[in-house]
């Protein structure tokens, strides 16, 4: 499938000039392995968004990573497969024809992938809605910084990065780039003293409370 270019990511440069925390997450971790699930449905969190590519899948692979087998089914079972959602910027878009993409992720993933319109970072205000909380309830899981950090904190959601991708073979060459720049600039805008968005989460816990051992 061929993935067009994301102008919702290019119409929120803006944004994230004016406010550039919003590229900072609550959350970073090498991996899905590393996020402890039932602390964080423990301290609010009611359901969970994912990217797929190179976050819990290899680029355009349907399965699971191995790898993260058991995380990935930790999570289904903490907060059940209706309140874990897939919001990608290929399978579920306008460029999935058919959404036969989509379908085909659900049935290898046993979640359900957004229908959406809007690539990320835009539309994340749907996910109240969909999921029928307040929008702090719910976390955003990704690799990418100016696509799902951004989502997630222009809604008030908490943001978990992970910075270990599971390949770069297949990977979409301009998102690849983009990110081998995006990590370099969070890390430096830390160094600068900025802190992600305001999240309830973190009034009664620290980010290390959400962490768990591989």
């Amino acid at each position: 499938m061929v993935q067009s270019l994301n102008f919702s990511s290019l119409a929120s440069i803006g944004k994230i000039v004016r406010s550039p925390s919003l590229l900072i997450p609550h959350l970073s971790v090498p991996d899905i392995r590393y996020i402890n699930f039932k602390a964080l449905q423990a301290a609010g969190i009611r359901a969970v968004v994912f990217d797929k590519d190179n976050t819990i899948t290899a680029p355009y692979v349907e399965q699971v990573h191995p790898a993260f087998d058991k995380s990935w089914k930790s999570c289904k079972d903490t907060f059940g497969q209706d309140r874990v959602l897939i919001v990608s910027n290929s399978a579920g878009t306008p460029d999935d024809v058919g959404h036969k993409k989509a379908a085909t992720v659900e049935a290898a993933l046993g979640v359900p992938v957004l229908r959406h319109t809007l690539k990320k970072p835009a539309g994340g205000d749907i996910l109240s809605s969909y999921f029928g909380c307040p929008s702090h309830c719910i976390a955003v899981v990704g690799d990418r910084a100016f696509t799902d950090i951004v989502y997630g904190n222009l809604n008030g959601m908490l943001t978990v990065h992970v910075t270990k991708i599971v390949t770069e073979e297949g990977d979409n060459k301009i998102a690849a780039l983009i990110r081998k720049l995006e990590y370099p600039l969070v890390n430096w805008l830390r160094q600068r003293g900025l802190s992600p968005p305001h999240h309830s989460a973190f009034e009664k816990h620290n980010p290390q409370d959400f962490v768990r051992e591989s």
